[in-house]
């Protein structure tokens, strides 16, 4: 199929103004929000009902061992080795074979993140900056999710950190709902990310709000049925 043919079969698809919407936030002008979150280490996590998972081992991502996210993760080897030789606390998990299946990080300091959103995070004594957690798709729904927030905690606790925080992109509704899960609580400021001709020219601001941005995405709470006496 030619250009035109695949322009053409979008534009049915999806509709001209959907696609030039598309456009503009590509090529013209984006704005993410992202919102701060933050949780105890302490507090248990809720219960949930993701799948169980098996077979894989947790491994301290270093320089050295870095080409195992080359499976899954192939464009991630450079940037695994280069937070790893910055000094960040980074684990990976690694399937029979050695393949890195699932990611995450967290930074004690200042972390700017030149790899995506080109902003700084600052980190408060005793916080830690979470980011970077990611999946391969077969893991999508299981409780590694969990397991991988948990035991970063665990060892970031070690290191005399007693908070977590980090931002939720309000594009990734899945995020948004595992931070729910997860039991965070939101500190109510979003940094704004801005960015001019496909992020060419990017600009920052925070801004502060009152109440919740993730109640609409919360389950509604099960009534609970009232008991009865039968009468005699």
């Amino acid at each position: 199929m030619n250009v035109i043919g695949k322009l053409r079969e979008r534009i049915r698809q999806k509709g001209l103004g959907s696609l030039f919407k598309a456009f503009w936030k590509r090529y013209v002008f984006f704005h993410w929000e992202l919102l701060w979150m933050e949780r105890d280490l302490v507090s248990p996590v809720p219960p949930h009902k993701l799948r169980p998972y098996s077979g894989l081992r947790q491994v301290t991502i270093t320089a050295d061992n870095a080409t195992a996210f080359g499976k899954h993760f192939g464009d991630r080897i450079g940037t695994m080795a280069e937070l790893a030789t910055e000094g960040h606390t980074g684990h990976m998990y690694l399937d029979e074979e050695g393949n890195a299946v699932a990611f995450i990080w967290g930074s004690v300091r200042d972390y700017h993140d030149r790899h995506y959103f080109g902003c700084w995070f600052p980190v408060k004594p005793g916080e830690f900056f979470e980011f970077g957690g990611e999946m391969a798709r077969p893991y999508f729904g299981t409780s590694l999710s969990v397991d991988v927030q948990v035991n970063l905690w665990q060892a970031m606790q070690a290191q005399g950190c007693n908070k977590v925080v980090d931002v939720c992109d309000t594009r990734n509704i899945p995020a948004m709902k595992l931070h729910i899960r997860m039991g965070y609580q939101e500190q109510g400021r979003v940094t704004h990310v801005y960015g001019l001709l496909g992020g060419r020219w990017r600009f920052y601001r925070e801004t502060r709000y009152q109440g919740s941005r993730l109640d609409a995405l919360r389950k509604p709470e099960r009534p609970v049925a009232a008991e009865t006496t039968a009468q005699a």
